[in-house]
């Protein structure tokens, strides 16, 4: 772990699924990855039925989209959710950005993206 933290300034990157509860009593996902250096977040996508195919096709658009962008990163720490399949971390590999799993039960380890789900459950949910 000390090496996950003395290089969190630079170049890493957090992956996490979380989900909301609409008005309508849905449950929606959402994927996201978050700029550990500028805490800049990638909405990645939203739907009510995540799988490994779909994080997969939403860790190849977002290597896309970065295009250039994505060589600043040297690592993508991720949980262990089941949805993110190996070829998941392939897209990645490919791109020469190390996919770190944090440990079983353990919020503090993936502290910025608890903190991220927080903040949007709190706005999402806020009665005016």
């Amino acid at each position: 772990m000390a090496d996950i933290s003395a290089s969190a300034g630079l170049g890493a990157a957090r992956d996490r699924l979380f989900h909301l509860d609409t008005i309508t009593l849905r449950r929606l996902y959402v994927l996201f990855v978050m700029e550990i250096a500028s805490r800049r977040v990638h909405i990645l996508g939203v739907t009510a039925h995540p799988t490994a195919e779909w994080t997969t096709q939403q860790a190849r658009n977002l290597v896309m989209d970065l295009g250039d962008q994505i060589t600043g990163f040297r690592f993508l720490i991720r949980d262990r959710d089941s949805k993110f399949a190996g070829s998941f971390d392939a897209v990645f590999a490919a791109e020469n950005v190390e996919v770190i799993r944090t440990p079983p039960r353990t919020p503090r380890a993936n502290c910025y993206a608890e903190r991220f789900i927080r903040s949007v459950r709190a706005e999402c949910t806020r009665i005016p």
